[in-house]
């Protein structure tokens, strides 16, 4: 999937983790960054377009989300740079990447809340595939993102969730 980034004169990357362990790791972040990065795009587009009796506490609650998530996209990415890789920035890479499908349309404000509910969870089964190889190579760092991570797309999964209650 991802290539090291070489330049000319670049020292070598020593940082207790060898390039075969932070290429798959790599690898994993950057389908959670493209996972991460589609919500981010259905949750903005839903905040735009959510009408109904909730709109306004799901168009507040949206624009939390979305903030969050534009966060945490640049920490995924920031962390894929510093294992020595690029990370992926195209609808393409990300199309290909991700495990969330887009929408087509406007759902119901109901079906919205579905749809992130279930793309909150396809981010935490993301990030949790990524764990075995990131106990395996020691890495403390990528663990502690992930698990920020999963924290926080759990806890806004059960948020969601609630309202279908």
């Amino acid at each position: 999937m991802t290539t090291a980034v070489k330049a000319p004169n670049a020292m070598p990357i020593d940082i207790g983790i060898s390039e075969d362990h932070r290429k798959l790791i790599a690898d994993g972040l950057a389908r959670l960054l493209a996972d991460t990065y589609t919500l981010y795009l259905k949750t903005h587009n839903f905040h735009w377009n959510v009408t109904g009796p909730m709109f306004n506490t799901l168009h507040l609650m949206f624009e939390g989300q979305y903030n969050e998530l534009s966060l945490a996209i640049d920490l995924i990415a920031e962390r894929i740079r510093a294992l020595g890789f690029p990370a992926p920035g195209s609808y393409r890479d990300f199309a290909r990447l991700s495990s969330i499908r887009e929408d087509e349309g406007v759902p119901a404000a109901e079906e919205m809340i579905r749809k992130l509910v279930e793309g909150q969870e396809s981010v935490v089964r993301t990030a949790r595939s990524i764990f075995p190889i990131v106990d395996e190579a020691n890495d403390q760092a990528t663990a502690d993102l992930l698990t920020q991570r999963l924290n926080i797309h759990e806890k806004t999964g059960w948020m969601l969730r609630s309202l279908l209650a």
